[in-house]
């Protein structure tokens, strides 16, 4: 009886302990993981206030002056509203519809 009792007690504490030993192990690949991302975020952050601060400071209205005098251009148009697009396939469309694909043009071209 007393063999019994001792053997599970002992059982117990082993498998108890190979458990926690596992879960340890795991959560200790884990905040390794989690130090990893943290890691790469914080250079994404820094890389991304400092390409902030280049735009600003790049699109600023005294920058882009003395670019126009450094290249001597002597009329300075701004550009147009709706000659500004917002994304790719915006311009995308719009070109696709100034362009006209003709096979036959192609042929001809040929010849």
């Amino acid at each position: 009886m007393f063999r019994i009792k001792m053997f599970i007690s002992v059982s117990t504490f082993i498998i108890l302990l190979i458990i926690t030993s596992v879960i340890k192990n795991q959560t200790r690949e884990i905040e390794k993981k989690i130090y990893k991302i943290s890691e790469t975020i914080n250079i994404k952050e820094k890389d991304l206030s400092e390409t902030q601060f280049d735009f600003a400071y790049l699109t600023s209205p005294s920058m882009i002056q003395q670019k126009i005098e450094y290249l001597d251009i002597q009329q300075y148009f701004p550009l147009e509203y709706s000659k500004i697009f917002l994304n790719i396939p915006n311009f995308l469309d719009i070109q696709n519809k100034f362009v006209i694909k003709n096979e036959n043009e192609k042929k001809t071209q040929k010849k």
